[in-house]
């Protein structure tokens, strides 16, 4: 009732649209699970139409509405398909795909079908995690609703934390930085290519802030009712190459289009050939996933080629790197494989942020060719997102240092953890943007 509510706060009346899927899904994996051979796979398909054709009707109509009618037009012909006012369900993307994850589970006999309709629409509609994940499997979040969740002082602290990073992450980082990004992103032809590099790394970080923040927010207050959800971020700009970037940056999502869709086109089981094919495909049709716009695919498309094409050039960069006894010096080494890897998700998210390709193109041109001038805006504000990416910087360098060991600083003890979380609150408090406007993934 609780997350009927919360959802119900956005519109009302888009509850049916969620009762619908989660009525169908609940039926299905009960009929999947007690049938065989043809009828199995039936019920399976009958689950998959229903959750894909709700998504495709209000997030994709109008896109292929509009792109159809650009088509028809070049050859003279008017599209007589109407153009609907549609909004979209918040967080449509996020559930349908949790629900989808269920009834490919029973099919494959890696989860039971549930029997208790309450128990399975909490499942598809917790509220912490239900607009913008993390996407869960049933095998993780289904059983912990049939456990008691006493009162625990310390899993409540460790919740707490979590949100306060996120909040952090959304107040300090993301919607500052979204205040210079904004103003040069809706005004293309105004600023020089100087301002799109700024813009664009600031947006690099905007958007990592804006959902993992999200996540982390989501991931503490389940936590602090005792729920535990999947890790959605891993410090993904710490990353050597764009694949380990991709196993670090929406971590649920990646791993659904890896189970899901990557495996049962073959993977890299397959003839070299289809095997790119296939990282191409995800990665564009992860790139649909997350929005109904040409940038969108293209996005997906460009880091799906990154993969190819890394693969193709894996024995030249070797050569290169022995060539340049770069095994001798190995942090220098991971410094520069970092920086490449950044400067290419970098621009890839040109076109993610881009409002058309159009824009997405000029700006790109500008940043190879038109690089006189840049525009700052207030100096206050300006300086203020350098220092909030340098503080999120040198969090995650101290958090990684604990992890994987890879760089020599260490935190020293009169740096406790309670000291960064007094800090971060305070940071919260003092230049926080509190009328930020909503999450970025809130649209997909």
């Amino acid at each position: 009732m609780a997350s009927c509510y919360f959802y119900m706060a956005f519109l009302p009346i888009y509850i049916l649209i969620l009762g619908f899927t989660i009525l169908v899904d609940y039926l299905a994996g009960i009929y999947i699970e007690k049938s065989f051979g043809k009828r199995k796979l039936f019920f399976l398909i009958a689950s998959l139409i229903a959750n894909i054709g709700v998504l495709a009707f209000f997030k994709y109509y109008n896109f292929l509405n509009d792109s159809v009618s650009v088509f028809m037009g070049y050859f003279g012909y008017d599209s007589v398909i109407p153009k609907l006012e549609i909004l979209l369900p918040i967080g449509l993307s996020f559930h349908t795909f949790q629900a989808m994850s269920y009834t490919i589970e029973v099919y494959r006999g890696q989860q039971k079908a549930e029997r208790n309709f309450g128990i399975y629409a909490l499942y598809v509609m917790f509220y912490p995690q239900l607009v913008a994940g993390p996407i869960e499997r049933p095998q993780n979040l289904l059983y912990q609703f049939y456990q008691k969740h006493s009162f625990d002082f310390k899993r409540i602290v460790e919740g707490l934390k979590l949100m306060i990073f996120g909040f952090f992450m959304k107040l300090v980082i993301a919607d500052r930085l979204a205040l210079y990004v904004d103003s040069a992103y809706n005004n293309v032809s105004e600023h020089s290519g100087l301002t799109f590099i700024f813009s664009t790394i600031f947006f690099s970080f905007q958007i990592y802030g804006d959902f993992a923040g999200y996540s982390l927010i989501a991931i503490g207050s389940a936590r602090v009712m005792g729920f535990k959800l999947m890790t959605n971020f891993n410090r993904p700009y710490f990353s050597r190459s764009i694949s380990e970037f991709w196993k670090r940056w929406h971590i649920s999502l990646s791993t659904w289009f890896k189970d899901y869709l990557y495996i049962s086109m073959g993977g890299n089981r397959v003839s070299a050939a289809k095997w790119y094919f296939n990282l191409i495909s995800v990665f564009t049709i992860s790139g649909l996933w997350h929005g109904a716009n040409w940038t969108f695919i293209i996005w997906g498309a460009l880091n799906g080629f990154y993969l190819v094409f890394a693969v193709f050039s894996k024995k030249i960069r070797m050569a290169i790197s022995h060539y340049f006894m770069m095994e001798r010096f190995p942090r220098i080494n991971n410094s520069i494989q970092v920086f490449i890897t950044f400067t290419l998700i970098c621009f890839a998210w040109i076109f993610f942020r881009a409002n058309s390709v159009t824009d997405a193109i000029l700006i790109i041109k500008k940043i190879l060719f038109q690089t006189n001038s840049l525009y700052i805006g207030d100096i206050y504000q300006f300086v203020l997102s350098i220092i909030a990416i340098i503080i999120l910087i040198g969090i995650e360098l101290f958090q990684e240092a604990k992890t994987k060991k890879i760089f020599s600083i260490q935190p020293s003890d009169w740096f406790s953890e309670s000291f960064i979380y007094i800090i971060l609150i305070v940071l919260i408090l003092l230049i926080g943007v509190f009328d930020g406007g909503q999450f970025i993934y809130f649209q997909f």
